[in-house]
């Protein structure tokens, strides 16, 4: 059942005079755009849809695994409704499949696309159509610490830890704008750039990651809502894959009267003992 698509991939480019990258959370309210001091070059790649094969990538090898369990909640409407039920299931999914000893989660986003409207905020996401990593080595010992009493959180980042998204489609199947993942194995450490991220009250980092013709695609074409991806945006740990490139990218093969995407991620906080 596999097949590959040939789809623009956007990748980062260094701002132009040497200076640190940065971006900014929220959109630019006129605009549409995230004010950043770098550039984005537009690359055709070959991304596989690995369907009928999703077993074969785990997180420790690749940076991201594929299950399917259904959400015993289904309306993510509301926000609160969603940390009441979601996040405590979702919390022991996670512990569940991935043998940790304690799960924080520490955020959340909706993503519905919208393809007529350039509002991009904290209430109104849309897909990020940038290859990139959430977190850097620095911003998940600063989530650690930022999140987590003073009194657990030094002895927490000494042993194995990790940070995980869990992504989900919502209400139909992911077959717009579908999230696309790079294969750690097919990464060079070069390809990373830490960036800072400035939010309204402080500023953390992000990892963007510059073009690299060796890197290897893959997708779960048309994901339904009983489908999830983990995708491992840190781990502390030596040896196996510290994280996955990602990006929403336009798939060609969509259906034209396929539903717009809308899809919810859960970002959480991994300990092991």
């Amino acid at each position: 059942m596999s097949s590959t698509v040939t789809a623009k991939l956007y990748y980062f480019v260094p701002p132009a005079d040497g200076s640190r990258p940065w971006q900014n959370i929220n959109a630019n309210p006129v605009t549409g755009a995230r004010e950043q001091n770098f550039g984005t070059s537009e690359h055709e790649m070959a991304i596989e849809n690995v369907r009928g094969r999703e077993h074969e990538f785990t997180l420790d090898k690749n940076g991201f695994q594929f299950y399917k369990r259904p959400s015993k909640h289904t309306g993510f409407t509301d926000n609160a409704k969603i940390r009441e039920e979601y996040y405590p299931e979702s919390i022991e999914l996670i512990k569940e499949l991935t043998g940790a000893s304690q799960v924080v989660l520490f955020d959340h986003t909706i993503r519905r696309r919208r393809p007529n409207e350039k509002e991009d905020t904290p209430d109104k996401r849309q897909p990020v159509p940038r290859v990139h990593v959430d977190q850097t080595q620095a911003s998940a010992i600063a989530r650690v610490h930022r999140h987590l009493p003073p009194s657990e959180a030094p002895q927490l980042v000494q042993r194995r830890f990790q940070i995980i998204n869990l992504w989900r489609p919502i209400n139909h199947p992911a077959l717009d704008w579908p999230l696309a993942f790079c294969d750690f194995s097919s990464v060079d450490p070069n390809d990373f750039v830490p960036t800072i991220l400035k939010y309204p009250d402080y500023n953390g980092e992000t990892m963007s990651v510059k073009f690299n013709p060796n890197h290897k695609w893959k997708y779960l074409k048309g994901m339904t809502p009983d489908e999830f991806a983990l995708i491992k945006c840190f781990d502390s740990k030596e040896g196996v894959a510290k994280c996955t490139p990602h990006t929403g990218f336009e798939d060609p093969s969509t259906p034209p009267d396929a539903p717009l995407r809308e899809s919810i991620e859960l970002r959480a906080l991994v300990f092991f003992d």
